[in-house]
């Protein structure tokens, strides 16, 4: 597998709390941008992206029992606002990329139906990528954390849908799929939960006993390369890792685990799983980023904290007297963080000395499906799907541009990249944005 680079190593080693092969085939467009023109896809997919495009029609193949169905076309597209798109995707469904552990580094969509692969020049679709079971009826809820989590890595989607294994399905050739069957004890009720370079971590529960409160966990890393299981370790408690060191399997991995009556970072050796230390865990910790060697967690008042290789805090970025906001995960890069806020709020911090180096008010709220993420100088901010993605120069906090379409819409922006694109979607649309 491909090593991602640093930066998106760190984008990955994050985690969150949840607040807020072959088969059918369904319709999907794809079209140009930059006054080339529309140019459809007859590819057949079951997952699609998009509301809004720049013209054109939309042609169906039915399920593999039935011919040709030709689809009645949809809306015009309205106007878009901000850079002009490289490419916008349209299909049938919404996207559900709150599935997903981390943002993909290229065009996916990613919906009840399976994955969706595009090609990251065009948008053409490529493989779709099918696995069972999909989710329930009524997915996405807000009352509930998503199952059976699924990862992308440079060249496969990994999923534990299966019992008793890890499934690889190849994003563009079927001939490169591989299964791995897993151990006993990691054979029931199995999550992935987070991902770094050639490492899965994750857990599964352990068998319940009538005297416990609430059962027991094993947490778990898989070897991709080796095509393994490194290590697997049992708790008392519910544990679940949540974001490993930047580098992969060495270093630090930060686990969130349930007391029952509260919660604690438990913080394991990436390479063997061996408990070094715990912290506490306020605001029942909501999230956990890892950057280089320590961790920034909630401070318990609405801000952030920084816990160095030890679990020492080192500084804490709070609310002051008379504010009220509550920091979101915030983004390493380099030697500086940038921390968003409920309040459409973004600041730059010193990751040294916690050091406020800009802040900046944006034209929307956030909340904890907002994740930002850095691109070059750029930082790109998501925000409600009626509101946009704000692109902020990283060294100064300026605005550049804001990039919006006018399609209805209830969720949020959502954000990945290959380092030359950004691929910004929401609800059921994915443009392609040049971040030169």
């Amino acid at each position: 597998m491909q090593s991602p680079s640093s930066e998106e190593a760190t984008r990955d080693a994050s985690w969150q709390w949840d607040e807020a092969g072959g088969g059918a085939e369904a319709p999907g467009d794809v079209l140009g941008g930059g006054g080339s023109g529309p140019r459809l896809s007859r590819r057949a997919l079951l997952a699609g992206a998009g509301v809004l495009a720049v013209g054109g029609a939309v042609w169906a193949l039915g399920r593999s029992d039935g011919g040709p169905v030709p689809q009645p076309p949809l809306p015009v597209p309205t106007a878009l606002s901000g850079p002009t798109p490289l490419w916008t995707y349209r299909g049938a469904q919404a996207m559900t990329p709150e599935r997903l552990v981390a943002a993909p580094r290229r065009p996916v969509f990613l919906s009840k139906a399976g994955l969706q692969v595009l090609d990251p020049v065009g948008g053409g679709p490529g493989r779709l990528v099918v696995f069972d079971p999909p989710p329930p009826p009524n997915w996405p809820s807000d009352a509930e954390p998503s199952g059976g989590k699924v990862a992308i890595g440079p060249d496969h989607l990994f999923s534990a849908e299966s019992k008793g294994h890890l499934d690889a399905r190849h994003l563009s050739d079927p001939a490169g799929d591989w299964s791995l069957p897993l151990p006993d004890e990691l054979s029931t009720r199995l999550q992935l939960t987070c991902a770094a370079t050639g490492v899965l971590y994750g857990y599964a529960w352990a068998p319940f006993r009538q005297e416990e409160v609430f059962p027991g966990t094993r947490v778990f890393a898989l070897g991709l390369d080796e095509r393994t299981v490194l290590w697997s370790a049992a708790g008392p408690h519910q544990e679940q890792p949540v974001a490993p060191a930047p580098g992969g399997g060495t270093g630090l991995l930060a686990c969130a685990r349930s007391l029952g009556d509260g919660s604690e970072l438990a913080v394991r050796d990436a390479a063997t799983g061996r408990e070094l230390w715990t912290a506490p865990g306020p605001e029942g910790l909501r999230w956990c980023v890892a950057f280089g060697d320590g961790f920034l967690v909630p401070d318990g008042t609405g801000g952030v904290r920084v816990l160095g290789p030890g679990g020492e805090p080192c500084w804490t970025h709070s609310p002051a007297r008379g504010e009220s906001w509550r920091a979101l995960p915030p983004v390493p890069d380099g030697a500086r963080v940038f921390v968003p806020r409920d309040s459409g709020v973004v600041t730059c911090n010193d990751l040294a000395t916690g050091a406020v180096l800009w802040s900046r008010r944006l034209p929307f709220p956030l909340d904890s499906r907002s994740r930002p993420l850095v691109v070059g100088g750029t930082l790109f901010v998501p925000g409600p799907a009626t509101a946009g993605v704000c692109a902020i120069d990283a060294a100064t906090g300026r605005p550049r541009w804001t990039f919006h379409d006018s399609g209805p819409g209830r969720d949020v922006w959502t954000l990945a990249t290959d380092g030359t694109r950004l691929y910004a979607g929401h609800d059921d649309v994915l443009h392609a944005i040049p971040t030169a």
